[in-house]
């Protein structure tokens, strides 16, 4: 058996990234990962100047008790974009919590796009995600959280189990946006407007860095687009939210490709007006 994984326990996957800038170029100086988190060759669709990453999961899903640690570190100058592989799934708990811990630093004149694929969990499973960022003056942060609770391709709610979200980002010692979820999995909590009301997708889209005028703010809203079915545009939800030095979008809904579109429209839109850079979707989300 390896050790690093227990029947009891589950698996306990790391990985650790270290991002640095040689000449103007964003290598992966640092990469040491332990199974079932690992991390591909990094790869450069839009020059040397981006690094482009994507984090596996080689057991295919998580269930009670694995634990996955991750820390990524971009230092001065450094720009990446990270994703995953797939969509993460989150199997029927034995009873024993799965955990996920993220802890970012990005520092000066660096900036990291953490696009993670949407994760699915299962009914009955009990999820905790940790996600901390430590960000320099002068340093963004972009990055997103798309959850669909239950299969319902399937026709599976998310009725038994529980889920929490915790996002901290900080900035020399001070909270720039604190962000505590909770869902317990119940038949009322699904349907219940301060819960799901009824839709088995929650998701958040987050940029700090530098303030943003009103009209990005408009065009943030602006550009979603509401799926062609009249239940989708009675049920779902969305909102922007401009924050001190940055934004917030929230969305509630049906459709993984509705808040996908969204969300990549926005950071496109954020690409183009603050690094005059245009969309590069990463091949993966393309498979």
């Amino acid at each position: 058996m390896p050790a690093n994984l227990n029947h009891e326990k589950g698996w306990h996957g790391k990985l650790n990234l270290v991002y640095a800038d040689r000449l103007g170029a964003t290598e992966l100086i640092y990469n040491h990962q332990q199974a079932p988190l690992k991390v591909q060759r990094p790869f450069y669709p839009e020059g040397e100047k981006v690094c482009h990453s994507v984090i596996l999961h080689t057991a295919g899903g998580v269930v009670g008790g694995d634990r996955l640690s991750t820390n990524i570190h971009l230092q001065p100058h450094t720009q990446a974009l990270i994703t995953t592989a797939a969509a993460g799934k989150i199997y029927r708990s034995n009873g024993l919590e799965a955990k996920q811990t993220i802890n970012i630093q990005v520092d000066a004149g660096a900036c990291l796009e953490w696009l993670p694929q949407e994760t699915i969990l299962f009914n009955g499973a009990i999820y905790r995600q940790d996600l901390r960022v430590e960000l320099a003056i002068g340093a963004s942060f972009l990055g997103w959280e798309i959850t669909r609770f239950g299969r319902s391709a399937r026709g599976e709610k998310f009725l038994q189990g529980e889920w929490r979200s915790h996002t901290e980002i900080w900035q020399q010692g001070v909270p720039l946006w604190i962000d505590r979820q909770y869902l317990p999995g119940s038949e009322e909590v699904f349907h219940s407007p301060h819960g799901l009301s009824g839709q088995p997708i929650a998701a958040s889209f987050i940029y700090l860095g530098s303030q943003v005028a009103a009209e990005t703010i408009d065009k943030a809203r602006s550009v979603f687009t509401y799926q062609s079915t009249v239940n989708s545009q009675q049920s779902t939800l969305m909102g922007v939210t401009r924050l001190e030095n940055g934004f917030l979008c929230r969305y509630r809904g049906a459709s993984t490709s509705e808040v996908r579109r969204w969300f990549t429209a926005v950071w496109q839109m954020l690409r183009i007006d603050f690094s005059d850079r245009g969309g590069c979707i990463p091949r993966v989300w393309q498979v």
